[in-house]
C-alpha cells in the first residue's frame, strides 16, 4: 500500500542531518504500488528515491516527491551445489542483509559489513570495501520502468558496474526505480583478506570465519568513521582518483610514501584520496560548522547546524587544494541534490 506524507522534514532521512523538507514523501513496498503511482502521473513530475540517506547531500528543500522503499523481505530462491540465490527487497537495511548471510553460512557479503544504507541503493553506487564490491555477488536487479510502467529485470552484465558507479547512476538515472536485488552467495568458504589491517584483525579474532571477518570489518569501520547520530556525515565523500599510470609514476617519484593501488583498468592506477587530503593539511580542520574528520580525511562532517551549501563549500576548498598541489581532481562519491 502506498503511504503519502506531505511537507516532511528530511533531517532523519539523511545521515548528514541536513534539515530540509520535501513536498511529498511516498513509501512503497511493491511493483504494484509503483504501478499505482505511475497511473496517477507521479513520474511526469519531479521525483527521486531516498533509502537510508547515507549517500546524499541536500542543498535545499526538495520540490517534488521522494520515494522511500519499505519492502524488507529476504527470500532464498534456489540452492544449486554451493551456490545460493537470495531475492532481497530494496527496503532491507544493507547491514541486516550481511548479518543474514553470516548467520546462514553464506560467503560473499562479509567484507561489506557495516556499510550504511539499504539494499536497493547498493547497485547504484556499486558499494565496496576491503577488496569486495556489491557487483561481485549481484546476479540481477529488479526495477520498475518509469517510462513504460512495467517491471524490468536487468542481468548483472547489463548493469555496467565499475568503480563506485553503474548504469543506474548514469544512463538509467531517473528512468527506473530499484525494487529488489538478486544475489548469488557461496556456501563454500572464500575469505578475502588482501588488506593488511583486515587480515591482522581477523587473525586476532581466531581466523577467517564469516563471523570473524564481519566483526573485523565492523570494528575497523567503527574506529575510522564517526557515527552519523553523533556527527552528521555520509561516509567517504570523495572517490579515490583513478589516473593514468604515467601520472601515478611521476607522483610516486615525488612522494615515495604515497599509497598506490591497481585500478582494475589497464594503464590506470588508483590513488588514495584520503592521503592526498591529509597531505594538504585538511585532516581535522574546520570550516565554519563543518570539518574534515580527524580520523578519516575522506569524511566530511556536520558539526551541528550546517547546511548542504556549507558542506559543498568545504568539499570545494578541499578539492581545490588537492588539485593545486597534486594536479589531481577529486570527484564526489555523494549524490548532490
Amino acid at each position: 500500500m502506498v503511504e503519502k506524507r506531505f511537507g516532511v522534514s528530511l533531517k532523519d532521512y539523511n545521515t548528514f542531518g541536513i534539515d530540509v523538507r520535501c513536498d511529498c514523501l511516498c513509501g512503497f513496498s511493491s511493483i504494484d504500488d509503483l504501478r499505482e503511482l505511475h497511473a496517477g502521473g507521479l513520474f511526469g513530475s519531479r521525483w527521486g528515491v531516498i533509502s537510508g540517506g547515507s549517500n546524499i547531500l541536500f542543498t535545499g528543500d526538495y520540490r517534488g516527491t521522494l520515494l522511500h522503499p519499505r519492502g524488507d523481505r529476504i527470500t532464498e530462491t534456489s540452492r544449486e551445489g554451493d551456490r545460493v540465490r537470495l531475492h532481497v527487497e530494496a527496503g532491507v537495511v544493507w547491514n541486516d542483509f550481511v548479518d543474514y548471510c553470516v548467520a546462514h553460512g553464506l560467503w560473499g557479503a562479509e567484507n561489506l559489513a557495516y556499510i550504511p544504507g539499504y539494499v536497493g541503493a547498493s547497485p547504484v553506487q556499486n558499494i565496496g570495501a576491503y577488496g569486495a564490491e556489491a557487483a561481485d555477488i549481484i546476479e540481477s536487479v529488479e526495477t520498475f520502468s518509469t517510462d513504460t510502467g512495467t517491471r524490468l529485470v536487468m542481468a548483472r552484465e547489463h548493469c555496467a558496474f565499475s568503480y563506485r558507479t553503474s548504469v543506474f547512476k548514469t544512463v538509467l538515472r531517473g528512468k527506473v526505480v530499484i525494487t529488489a536485488v538478486d544475489f548469488v552467495l557461496s556456501a563454500t568458504p572464500s575469505p578475502k583478506l588482501g588488506y593488511g589491517d583486515l587480515r591482522d584483525r581477523v587473525v586476532s579474532l581466531g581466523g577467517p570465519s564469516l563471523g570473524a571477518i564481519r566483526d573485523a570489518v565492523t570494528a575497523i569501520r567503527k574506529a575510522k568513521l564517526p557515527e552519523p547520530a553523533e556527527l552528521g556525515n555520509a561516509g567517504s565523500f570523495f572517490k579515490n582518483p583513478v589516473v593514468e599510470d604515467a601520472v601515478a609514476s611521476e607522483l610516486k617519484k615525488e612522494y615515495p610514501d604515497m599509497p598506490l593501488y591497481p585500478s582494475g583498468q589497464a594503464g590506470y592506477s588508483k590513488l588514495a584520496a584520503g592521503w592526498l587530503i591529509d597531505r594538504c593539511g585538511w585532516k581535522g580542520r574546520r570550516l565554519g560548522p563543518t570539518a574534515v574528520h580527524d580520523r578519516q580525511a575522506l569524511v566530511l562532517v556536520n558539526l551541528g547546524g550546517a547546511s548542504g551549501r556549507d558542506i559543498l563549500d568545504l568539499a570545494a576548498a578541499v578539492s581545490r587544494d588537492v588539485e593545486e598541489r597534486f594536479g589531481v581532481a577529486l570527484e564526489s562519491e555523494v549524490n548532490i541534490l
